[in-house]
């Protein structure tokens, strides 16, 4: 079991590195089309598909320049749009064509329509496409590991955490049951406040230590994000956390204190899940 968990942190942290690299590739690709399509990666909302997939940068690796579309008839571009859907499997919506189509004209790009800039844009996107599907893969299978652990269900189970985010809280932390209490993965997540005191002086409120796992840290900020944003108010996590904010607590510090809020509500009902017990205390 300690191997199995071992791997899964080794693709946890590899699926944090690819969505990195993502970013980065995304960013530079689009400041390349704000020289040849300003707005194009604006052009859909379509979410990534599990194999790695984006509507828009399918998209532009056909379509890589305004003028492409500008050039061409609207009723030519509306067919081949379709045809181009129908071949990459992405809904056909004939509004959608007409705005695509609008959407090419009234730009000034400043790389011309050349096979040197198709060259460049295409280049961008298809490296793009290439680690995106990389990341999907890893992602696959980072779940699938997680899967196989028998806290997933329990963790899956809690507010704002999804099957990646399960994953990778269970790979960061390992088996609860090797923490003495919930003060230990408190400090094992560096989520604790430091000692700043000396003779008669005590500092009231002191940063975090930010010992241990900056992946981990980053994991539960994106948990806590979701309180946040969905305001549960039946959730103890965002309970306090709203509560610290009406005490006018910096955005960091009740940040910081529902995260250390979640961590002891995990500890507690996954040592229990692994224990074979439903007492969550």
């Amino acid at each position: 079991m300690d191997e199995h968990r071992q791997q899964l942190k080794l693709f946890s942290r590899q699926y944090n590195l690819y969505m990195k690299t993502v970013t980065a590739m995304q960013n530079n690709l689009i400041s390349l089309l704000d020289k040849t399509f300003p707005g194009a990666n604006n052009l859909f909302d379509s979410p990534v598909r599990e194999d790695g997939h984006q509507k828009w940068i399918d998209f532009v690796m056909t379509f890589w320049h305004c003028d492409v579309i500008a050039d061409m008839k609207e009723d030519a571009f509306i067919l081949r749009y379709q045809k181009w859907c129908k071949a990459k499997g992405y809904h056909f919506a004939h509004s959608k064509a007409q705005a695509v189509y609008n959407a090419s004209f009234n730009h000034c790009p400043t790389l011309f329509k050349c096979p040197t800039t198709k060259t460049l844009v295409t280049a961008a996107a298809q490296g793009c496409l290439s680690v995106m599907q990389q990341r999907a893969a890893i992602k696959a299978e980072t779940i699938r590991l997680a899967q196989m652990l028998p806290e997933y269900d329990c963790v899956t189970a809690m507010f704002g955490v999804g099957e990646i985010t399960a994953a990778q809280l269970i790979a960061e932390l390992g088996d609860v049951r090797n923490f003495a209490n919930r003060g230990s993965i408190i400090a094992f997540s560096g989520i604790d406040p430091t000692v700043n005191e000396s003779g008669t002086y005590n500092r009231a409120s002191n940063p975090s230590s930010k010992r241990g796992s900056p992946h981990l840290r980053k994991t539960l900020f994106q948990v806590v994000s979701i309180y946040l944003k969905k305001s549960p108010p039946d959730e103890p996590v965002y309970q306090f956390l709203d509560k610290k904010r009406a005490e006018g607590k910096p955005f960091y510090v009740y940040m910081n204190a529902a995260a250390n809020k979640f961590l002891r509500i995990y500890y507690a009902r996954v040592k229990a899940a692994l224990n074979g017990s439903n007492d969550t205390d």
